[in-house]
C-alpha cells in the first residue's frame, strides 16, 4: 500500500511493535484481522493529521478515549482535528480509542494498555464507576496527565475537566420546556443513555429542580441505558409511551433522538417540544428538519483546544493557568443554527 509514513511512525500511531507493522504492510502473515485494521486506521489517521499540521515544534501523542455513540465521537474526532493548526507551533498527534458500550473492563484494559505503553496524556469520556477511577490512578502513577471531557470523574487523580456546565444546561432545559409548553397538559419523558455518566445526572438534576420548582404540576417520566443508540432507544420510549398516555414532550440527555421520533411516529403520538443536546450530525438534520425545537450545544473545538493546553501545562510546556471556565451553553434553534464548518 502506498503512503509516505515511515514504520517508525505509523507503529507510534496504532500503539504496535514495528515487527507488526512491517508484517502487516508486507503481507507476510500471522497478524489478527483486527490488528491489521489498527495499521490501516493509523496509516488514515497520519495522512488525515497530516494535511492539517506541519510537523514544527514540540511533538504531544495523545490519547482519545470515549464511551459514546459513534455521532459524537465522530463529532470529537472532526473539532480536535479542526482545532490542530491552532496549537502551533506544538504538534499534536492523536491516537484515537471508542467504543459506544460495553462494561467498564473494556475501557480499564485500554486505559491500562496506555499505561505501559506511554503517552504525552489522555483525553477521557467515561462512566464514573471505581474501576476507571482506579485506572486513572495508574495513568498519574505513571506521569501521564489525564483530562476528562464533557463528563466529569471528580475524585480520580484527573488534572482537570472541560465541558459545560450540565446541571446548569438541564435547568435550561426545564425552562425552555416550560416556556413552549404552556398550560397544555401532558407528561416530560427524560431520557438518559446511562445512570453511570456524571454529566447526564447532573443535567437530569437540574431539569429535575427547575421543572419541580417552576412547574410543580408537571409529571417527569425517566428512562434509562439506552447507551444513546437508535436499537435500544426504540424499545425503551416504545414501552413508555404505552404505559404512559399522557407523555407529550422529551428532554433527551443521552441521544438516541431519531429513534425517539420513530417511537412516537409508530404510536401515533405528537412530542410537542423536543430538546436535546450537541450539534452531532442526526441533531443537525433533525433540526433543520424542525423535528427537534431547540438543541443545547457547547463548543467542543474549545473544549478539545483547552483539553490539549492542560495537557502541555502539565508536561511543562505551557506556562499555568488559573481554573478553565465551563463551555458556554448556546440554545441552537432552526433559526440560528451556525453555519457548516468549512475545510481549510
Amino acid at each position: 500500500m502506498g503512503h509516505p509514513f515511515p514504520i517508525r511512525e505509523i507503529a507510534r500511531q496504532a500503539g504496535l511493535s514495528e515487527a507488526t507493522v512491517d508484517r502487516v504492510l508486507n503481507g507476510r502473515g500471522g497478524v489478527r484481522e483486527s490488528t491489521a485494521r489498527e495499521v490501516h486506521r493509523a496509516i488514515a489517521d497520519l495522512d488525515r493529521q497530516r494535511t492539517q499540521v506541519r510537523l514544527v515544534g514540540r511533538t504531544f501523542m495523545v490519547d482519545i478515549v470515549m464511551q459514546s455513540p459513534d455521532r459524537f465521537s465522530t463529532a470529537v474526532r472532526a473539532a480536535l482535528e479542526a482545532e490542530l493548526p491552532s496549537l502551533h507551533p506544538a504538534v499534536v498527534r492523536s491516537r484515537f480509542h471508542f467504543r459506544e458500550t460495553g462494561p467498564a473492563e473494556g475501557l480499564v484494559a485500554v486505559l491500562d494498555r496506555i499505561a505501559r505503553r506511554g503517552s504525552q496524556g489522555v483525553l477521557l469520556k467515561a462512566p464514573d464507576v471505581p474501576e476507571i477511577t482506579d485506572a486513572v490512578g495508574r495513568l498519574a502513577a505513571a506521569g501521564i496527565p489525564v483530562v476528562t471531557l464533557v463528563t466529569d470523574l471528580p475524585v480520580s487523580a484527573r488534572i482537570g475537566h472541560v465541558g459545560s456546565d450540565n446541571r446548569a444546561a438541564g435547568a435550561t432545559a426545564a425552562y425552555l420546556m416550560g416556556q413552549w409548553l404552556g398550560d397544555r397538559p401532558g407528561n416530560v419523558l427524560t431520557s438518559l443513555s446511562s445512570g453511570f455518566f456524571r454529566n447526564e445526572e447532573e443535567r437530569e438534576m437540574g431539569f429535575r429542580s427547575t421543572m419541580r420548582a417552576r412547574h410543580p404540576g408537571r409529571t417527569l417520566v425517566e428512562i434509562t441505558e439506552g447507551q444513546g443508540l437508535d436499537a435500544t432507544q426504540y424499545d425503551l420510549v416504545r414501552a413508555a409511551l404505552e404505559r404512559d398516555p399522557e407523555i407529550r414532550a422529551v428532554y433527551s440527555i443521552g441521544g438516541g433522538n431519531i429513534a425517539t421520533l420513530r417511537a412516537f411516529e409508530d404510536a401515533r403520538r405528537e412530542c410537542a417540544v423536543f430538546v436535546a443536546h450537541d450539534l452531532d450530525h442526526d441533531n443537525t438534520r433533525l433540526l433543520r428538519e424542525h423535528r427537534l425545537s431547540a438543541v443545547l450545544h457547547h463548543d467542543l473545538r474549545h473544549d478539545l483546544r483547552e483539553a490539549c493546553h492542560m495537557v502541555m501545562r502539565a508536561q511543562g510546556a505551557l506556562p499555568p493557568a488559573g481554573p478553565t471556565l465551563p463551555s458556554a451553553i448556546q440554545v441552537v434553534t432552526p433559526y440560528n443554527m451556525p453555519a457548516p464548518a468549512v475545510a481549510g
